[in-house]
């Protein structure tokens, strides 16, 4: 990125980005900060001044713990949710290994972090459990536990 002053390359880049959500290259996720750090070669602090201008336009918007997203694209809900879902899909049934964090990681392209937290909540409802091999299984379908 030309660094023409460094109070006008934040409004650089946010027009790039805004160039590439109108020409689709950029769908629904846009890239973590840390690789818009190394595409753009500026800091933290300017790639957050440049989000969030696109924030105060309406053109993107923040998700916690899951990064920035093109507005109105997507599904919003708590990743907790998102992840339960999994077991209401057919074919799932009560003993069925459930998907590694690695794998819940790449399907729902959020953090180690986020998917561990969605993964002790379903463990406290009782959804799922860790089973043998160190392989977490499903313990109960959604709806089954608790109803009454």
């Amino acid at each position: 990125m030309p660094q023409a002053s460094p109070r006008g390359t934040y409004l650089q880049i946010s027009e790039s980005l805004r160039q590439k959500i109108e020409k689709g290259q950029i769908a629904e996720a846009l890239p973590s900060e840390a690789e818009l750090m190394r595409v753009y070669g500026v800091g933290r602090s300017t790639i957050g001044r440049s989000l969030k201008a696109l924030r105060a336009e309406g053109v993107i918007e923040s998700v916690q713990g899951a990064g920035w997203f093109v507005s109105g694209t997507g599904d919003r809900r708590p990743l907790v949710d998102q992840v339960t879902d999994l077991l209401r899909g057919e074919g799932v049934a009560v003993g069925d290994t459930f998907p590694s964090e690695n794998e819940l990681c790449e399907r729902f392209a959020v953090s180690r972090t986020a998917v561990r937290s969605a993964i002790a909540q379903m463990e406290g409802r009782g959804l799922i459990e860790m089973g043998p091999r160190r392989r977490r299984q499903v313990r109960a379908l959604p709806g089954e536990e608790g109803s009454s």
